[in-house]
């Protein structure tokens, strides 16, 4: 399993896939090993998820600088080394330490991950030297209308995706939209494409729960006390793709008509990433007083504060329809009120509606957003809001998707796509 994403790394819910399929795949006949980076290149670390690492797990961490803390001189460096991510000298450490564990562990089949581009050159180049099958999981597209930005790192993105459909025995994604873009764009593979979604890792709620059974009642997850409602986002504020202006200006006419204020509501927007453009955007809106900036948590601890919330907040714009934030399902299992702002045609808003929850609205859509806060509200006042539907809850847990993993390794080792058969 090559992935860069792997604990100690933190600030990130991507950490959560490889680990939970790491830690389940046993259960269903596959012993899997890890091939990740040197701890080094992670700007934030952390021990929560270190100590869920199974024991007996083969972890082997290789040789890995990031261009713009290790490679820099005054805060510059050559565009060449952060193409196709800053990350790519992982590549230099990986192949023959990948080699090695092959050698040691003797795998069935090879499985890389996305976001970084550079696992999957790995994971290219380990199919290739080792002739083994190989699985390629996207979750999300990589080079899409207007991303990246830089025509040239664009033009390496298409480069690497043409290398792993010429190559790989599966390719799976996180969402039913991203898989449908590639089937048009490598309609030669449209049969090896598969969707396994994001889910929710049931183990960590338990110890969020037992957790939060020893926190006071009309207290919060950190022991402050528990006064106004409180509607939480957790995690990332994307400016581009996650912006909260829409929500903003219906919070502050909500304000001006008395039918919320700071004594009632507080939107807390947890690990944001971007503190001061979600700061500058409530003091330019006059609702400075109803939002609440948070800083990260612990994994166990953020799980706590859903469970906690009175609501969620899920935010996706439509340049994302064909993407759903991990967070969703994580919400869809703290059975939580939600409210959704992302577009009614997208891969978000269409899962949480099948989930049950139906207050929902395009990001991009002020009066829409406006009409959906204020119907959200009114329910959670008068305590009739939609929870998440039980089955839907069930079949996204990390155990159903081990499942679904499970069987697209059965798959890719008895594919006919051979090694002798891909294109080099």
């Amino acid at each position: 399993m090559v992935t860069f994403q792997f604990p100690p790394m933190a600030g990130t819910s991507g950490v959560q896939r490889a680990l939970r399929f790491a830690q389940q795949l046993p259960r269903l006949g596959w012993s899997p090993s890890i091939l990740t980076a040197h701890p080094r290149v992670h700007a934030q670390t952390g021990d929560d998820l270190v100590g869920e690492i199974p024991q007996e797990l083969p972890v082997r961490r290789a040789f890995a600088l990031d261009a713009a803390r290790h490679l820099s001189l005054g805060g510059r460096y050559p565009g060449f080394l952060s193409r196709p991510d800053r990350w790519h000298s992982w590549l230099l450490g990986a192949v023959p330490a990948g080699l090695a564990l092959i050698r040691q562990t003797r795998p069935d089949a090879l499985w890389s991950t996305y976001p970084i581009p550079t696992a999957h050159v790995i994971g290219y180049w380990l199919s290739r030297l080792s002739g083994l099958p190989w699985v390629a999981d996207f979750r999300d597209p990589m080079a899409h209308d207007g991303y990246p930005a830089d025509p040239v790192l664009w033009q390496r993105f298409a480069a690497i995706e043409r290398h792993v459909f010429s190559r790989a025995s599966r390719i799976t994604f996180t969402t039913p939209g991203a898989a449908r873009l590639y089937a048009t764009r490598f309609p030669e593979a449209a049969e090896r494409l598969r969707v396994i979604e994001n889910g929710y890792s049931e183990q960590a709620f338990q110890r969020a729960e037992r957790a939060l059974a020893t926190v006071p009642a009309g207290q919060g997850a950190d022991g402050a006390p528990a006064a106004p409602r409180v509607l939480l986002h957790s995690g990332v504020v994307y400016p581009d793709w996650r912006s909260p202006a829409r929500l903003f200006e219906a919070l502050a006419a909500a304000k001006a008509r008395g039918s919320i204020d700071a004594a009632r509501l507080r939107v807390r927007f947890r690990a944001t990433a971007h503190d001061d453009f979600v700061r500058e955007l409530a003091a330019r809106h006059g609702i400075a007083d109803l939002i609440e900036l948070a800083p990260p948590l612990p994994y166990a601890e953020a799980l706590a504060e859903m469970l906690r919330a009175d609501g969620l907040l899920l935010l996706q714009s439509n340049d994302c329809n064909d993407q759903i934030p991990a967070k969703a399902y994580e919400y869809l299992r703290a059975r939580r009120p939600v409210l959704t702002l992302a577009d009614p045609a997208g891969d978000t808003a269409q899962l949480m509606r099948r989930a049950g929850l139906p207050c929902n609205a395009a990001l991009e859509d002020g009066p829409g957003v406006a009409e959906a806060l204020d119907r959200f509200l009114n329910d959670l006042h008068h305590g009739r809001a939609s929870l998440p539907l039980p089955q839907a809850v069930a079949a996204a847990s990390r155990e159903s998707r081990t499942g679904e993993l499970a069987r697209v390794l059965d798959e890719a080792c008895a594919s006919p796509l051979s090694t002798a058969e891909a294109r080099p």
